[in-house]
């Protein structure tokens, strides 16, 4: 789903001008970088939490070539869904595996 459909879902639920539904989400979105950005973490209840995990530098091949290559360190983006959206996520695999067991 792209932000823009996210902007018409939000405006088809809430009827407010999709240019303010758009300024809303890209002030969370700036919002959330800032927040990870310094190290802390960002959580929406329903959905789950951001967080950022330092990567250690280290030494990998490359599978073309067989040559070592060094991978410097490097802060990623971790996401923990919660529990509300792993409940949603096992509702719908559970009526999947029925349909596939007709």
């Amino acid at each position: 789903m792209t932000k823009l459909e996210i902007v018409d879902k939000i405006f088809n639920t809430i009827a407010q001008p999709k240019i303010d539904i758009e300024k809303v989400l890209d002030e969370f979105v700036r919002i959330s970088q800032e927040t990870l950005k310094t190290g802390d973490k960002v959580s929406l209840t329903g959905l789950g939490s951001f967080s950022t995990k330092e990567k250690a530098a280290r030494t990998a091949r490359n599978p073309k070539t067989g040559a070592s290559v060094q991978v410097p360190a490097k802060k990623v983006v971790k996401f923990k869904p919660g529990k509300e959206l792993i409940e949603v996520l096992k509702e719908s695999m559970s009526k999947y595996s029925r349909i596939s067991n007709i």
